[in-house]
């Protein structure tokens, strides 16, 4: 998600003495370049050719461009066939992609933006070498049932998984005891910050009381990632079933280590999806073990 990469590196602790970048890896092609004015090089294109000739780590910084804040940008060209082919030639160097190199480097902290990393993305192999790996995910019970189908295989490639919601949808309680981890944090929508954070002007003026507080969010997040991970107990070994369509028993874990929430307090309240008649669409969750309405 674009959005939060901007947003974490824009807020990450000690900005002032951290080399933060915004890589764009999501084969489906990037954004930054057109949302914040950039030009389409340097980038990802050209990092490839000269990663050709040199395997030396700083020459990512070489095509890089700024953000505002301070944080660098490696920018991904918009057509998915271009960046999934540019994507597949960083990752299949004989000695790995580049960026986790540069990650390891003491002061610097690379976001990177894998899109949602489907079976075969050539994103995979920059996953597969997160210090933590954040599946963000709706709160809707399609949402989730996606999210639980890759949950499990995507918190197998990092000691330090986390699962982010965003949006309306179930409440965050349900989510958890159905998948079985805590959720690390709830993204509020909040769209005139969003559009900030990623170049766009803010939409007119929102009604009163809809300040989503985004960019509150992502700095406690921000703030949670820049801290040891802590280690968590196994779920129960029985739970009722709170988010049908989601198969929990293929995610849940015997344990490990987890990206601790963020001291924000409660989340916030969503109200369950509206309940249609399951006769007239299937696909309507429906209100078995949900909290019930106030």
């Amino acid at each position: 998600m674009t959005t939060l990469a901007v947003a974490l590196a824009m807020t990450w602790p000690h900005a002032e003495s951290t080399r933060r970048l915004v890589a764009e890896v999501d084969p489906s092609g990037g954004d930054l370049a057109m949302r914040f004015g950039l030009p389409a090089a340097p980038g990802l294109v050209s990092l490839a050719a000269a990663a050709r000739r040199t395997r030396d780590p700083a020459v990512v910084w070489d095509h890089t461009q700024a953000l505002p804040g301070g944080a660098r940008a490696l920018v991904a060209p918009p057509g998915g066939t271009h960046a999934r082919a540019t994507l597949s030639t960083l990752a299949t160097a004989s000695d790995g992609p580049l960026l986790p190199v540069v990650a390891c480097d003491a002061g610097v902290v690379v976001f990177a933006d894998c899109g949602r990393v489907d079976p075969g993305s050539p994103a995979e192999a920059i996953a597969r070498c997160a210090d933590a790996l954040v599946l963000v995910t709706g709160a809707q019970g399609d949402d989730l049932a996606h999210a639980a189908a890759r949950l499990g295989e995507l918190a197998r490639w990092t000691p330090r998984p986390g699962l982010l919601l965003t949006g309306e949808g179930y409440p965050t309680m349900d989510v958890e005891r159905e998948l079985g981890i805590p959720a690390i944090g709830r993204l509020p929508h909040d769209p005139a910050t969003a559009a900030t954070l990623t170049g766009h002007r803010p939409p007119p003026a929102r009604r009163r009381g809809n300040n989503g507080g985004l960019a509150r969010h992502a700095a406690a997040l921000a703030r949670t990632l820049a801290e040891p991970a802590t280690p968590i107990a196994p779920p129960p070994a029985t739970m009722p079933a709170g988010v049908p369509g989601v198969p929990a028993q293929q995610v849940r874990r015997p344990g490990g280590v987890l990206i601790s929430p963020p001291g924000l307090g409660p989340p916030p309240a969503s109200a369950p999806p509206r309940v249609i008649d399951p006769r007239r669409n299937g696909h309507q969750p429906s209100t078995a073990g949900k909290e019930p309405l106030a």
